[in-house]
């Protein structure tokens, strides 16, 4: 069976990245699905017809490796989501600098090298799309996880840079996350504050950040631009 598209997804193994690779398989995407450490839900993802990329994001030379591994097996690149991420509050930054430097590395450093050293096969592409999976604290950051929106702001001004130079034969975007899923280390208390802070009051699912990817695919004049998938919630943040 011939594929219609091909994609890269970053940190494809679970949430976010693993539905994302699901509903692109379902539309006979050829997937490349990167993981670091968990394969729980990349042997599914195998199972249903991806490619497993191993590939620890703080390391430069193993994203050279992963690259190496997805120009060898395709020419084209339709769409790479950079959405591979580190999520920890200031303590766990502050007792090992090694933290400080993977939220860089992760957020920063790798989108970059994923960015460029991909971009002969994304300007293969008739309609070549890069989303950056930002965070709605990058505009307003929350002190509890100072480097994380830092390195995330980062994120989203390397999407701004890239959107102006890449055109007009990549398009660059960036999806800005509120409470689409609630981490499993979420008690009801801190639900339910999340919640009330959130004009729609509800949890948002992962279906409204697959249908904005969908979006930004399908509308060829949107480039440089940030959409917030949160209910609203970053009106109260």
């Amino acid at each position: 069976m011939s594929h219609t598209q091909t994609a890269l997804i970053t940190g494809a193994g679970r949430r976010f990245g693993f539905e994302l690779a699901k509903a692109l398989l379902a539309e006979n995407y050829r997937v490349f699905a990167h993981y670091n450490t968990s394969r729980a839900g990349i042997d599914e993802l195998e199972q249903l017809g991806a490619v497993g990329v191993q590939a620890d994001l703080t390391d430069h030379q193993a994203v050279l490796k992963l690259i190496a591994q997805v120009q060898a097996k395709t020419e084209r690149l339709d769409l790479l989501v950079n959405n591979a991420s580190v999520f920890v509050q200031n303590p766990a930054v502050d007792a090992d600098p090694a933290m400080l430097a993977a939220m860089f590395q992760v957020h920063v450093q790798a989108p970059y090298t994923l960015i460029t050293q991909l971009r002969p096969q994304l300007e293969a592409s008739d309609n070549a799309l890069v989303v950056n999976i930002t965070d709605i604290y990058t505009d307003s950051p929350s002190t509890d996880y100072i480097a994380y929106c830092a390195a995330k702001s980062g994120l989203a001004n390397l999407t701004l840079s890239f959107a102006k130079e890449l055109a007009p034969k990549i398009r660059v975007n960036g999806i800005q996350p509120g409470p689409i899923l609630f981490l499993p280390e979420h008690d009801s208390e801190h639900r339910q504050k999340v919640l009330a802070e959130t004009p729609l009051e509800v949890e948002g699912g992962l279906q409204p950040m697959i249908q904005t990817v969908r979006f930004l695919r399908d509308n060829p004049f949107v480039t440089g631009e940030f959409i917030k998938i949160d209910g609203g919630r970053a009106l109260n943040i």
